[in-house]
């Protein structure tokens, strides 16, 4: 604000200079002050709590507003890989112009870089501590989401064990505001939702290009061709990228434990995995059908390979193009399930793969299958599909917009 005074200022030097004062000439700059400071302060309403200068986190600007409003819905998104704040902003801005006046989001910042080979425990546990700070930011805040990128989807998933609160009395408690039942009057959901996510209501957890079911397996990593000899050697390189390496390609053992991966698609004692998860209100697997190189597309769609749709059965859409298919999983009953067994003590990577799909599909999921076929940058799918860098990547932006269209406030 400094600035356009002195702006102003300048300028009415400049007219001195030129003997076009008025007697009145104060007034007129205070007057053209205001002006200038009214048209910013509705510049920056589009955007909402957002900052161009820190898209990592927001700052409140109600007090330069003169209807000041408290965002309710906090919305949380996680990088991947050896990325950071900066991958999601594009998508920030899209969800902020969209509801300015509902959500808060707040591009996790704590994992980044080389920070990123540290582990799906180590990232969660450090996501866990961001997203209470974040809170204890903006009491009013009653919801909760999160949008994952690849590996980030797999931190959310364990942080969200780490944040997740049993009710036991069957309630949503009313720990940061007065939250209000849904109204849906389904019975079966009203029972899920007896759990919260540090102290809100759970609404959406969303996954983007995110190897649910690991790296390890058959085609799981494109880029591999499916050669047997080349995904044998990266599990046995997995350690290059750290523990997060070990993690994603299942050779973490430790202390005769079964992979990570695999402890998360069950509820254990000290943390609730699949409950956690299942709280949300929604979840949501955006997967690349073709052309992404780093994850295969039946991992980030939670299907087996024999289950994947056919390519001549896509159907594009005309809003979203690179959408071809959408679809909600069906949840199976204990009966129609087949016995799965496992020979020996050891876990091989064939069991553990249908084990996490079996417990992942006992809640719905909703579908998006994405093909950027015909697209310049399909080389770039894995980043494409999160429009990590918008001069690169821009044609993800119809995915984008699908995820704010669908968003549940």
């Amino acid at each position: 604000m400094a600035s356009l005074e002195s702006l102003a200022s300048s300028e009415t030097a400049e007219d001195a200079g030129r003997g076009r004062i008025s007697s009145n000439g104060r007034d007129e700059i205070k007057e053209s002050t205001k002006k200038i400071k009214k048209r910013r302060a509705k510049s920056m309403l589009k955007f909402g709590y957002f900052r161009p200068e820190h898209y990592g986190s927001q700052e409140k600007e109600a007090d330069r507003t003169e209807e000041p409003f408290n965002p309710t819905h906090l919305v949380i998104m996680v990088n991947g890989l050896i990325g950071s704040a900066q991958n999601w902003k594009f998508a920030a801005k899209q969800f902020l112009k969209r509801y300015p006046k509902d959500v808060i989001v707040h591009c996790s910042k704590v994992n980044s870089a080389r920070l990123t080979f540290d582990g799906v425990d180590v990232m969660g546990n450090r996501l866990v501590e961001e997203v209470l700070l974040v809170i204890k930011q903006y009491p009013y805040v009653q919801k909760i989401s999160f949008i994952g990128h690849s590996l980030g989807g797999l931190v959310a998933r364990y942080a969200i064990a780490r944040l997740y609160e049993r009710d036991s009395t069957g309630k949503l408690s009313q720990e940061n505001g007065d939250t209000k039942n849904n109204g849906s009057g389904d019975p079966c959901l009203q029972e899920k939702l007896t759990g919260k996510i540090a102290g809100l209501e759970p609404m959406n957890f969303i996954t983007v290009a995110t190897p649910h079911l690991g790296s390890r397996g058959h085609k799981q990593v494109p880029i591999f061709c499916g050669l047997y000899t080349l995904e044998k050697a990266a599990s046995r390189t997995s350690w290059l990228f750290g523990r997060s390496g070990k993690h994603l390609f299942l050779t973490d053992c430790d202390n005769r434990k079964p992979p990570l991966l695999l402890q998360m698609a069950n509820d254990c004692e000290d943390l609730k995995f699949m409950s956690a998860l299942q709280s949300f209100r929604r979840r949501v697997a955006y997967a690349n059908a073709r052309f992404d190189h780093i994850v295969g597309w039946s991992t980030s769609s939670i299907r087996r390979r024999n289950e994947l749709p056919k390519h001549q059965h896509f159907t594009r859409h005309e809003k979203y193009p690179h959408i071809v298919n959408e679809e909600v999983t069906k949840i199976l009953s204990p009966q129609q399930e087949v016995p799965l067994e496992v020979k020996g003590n050891g876990y091989k990577w064939i069991h553990m793969e249908e084990e996490m799909i079996r417990s992942l599909l006992k809640m719905s999921w909703e579908r998006v299958d994405v093909n950027f076929q015909g697209s310049k940058q399909t080389l770039f799918a894995h980043s494409t599909i999160q429009v990590k860098n918008y001069c690169i990547n821009s044609d993800g932006k119809d995915v984008i917009q699908h995820m704010v269209d669908n968003f549940l406030l």
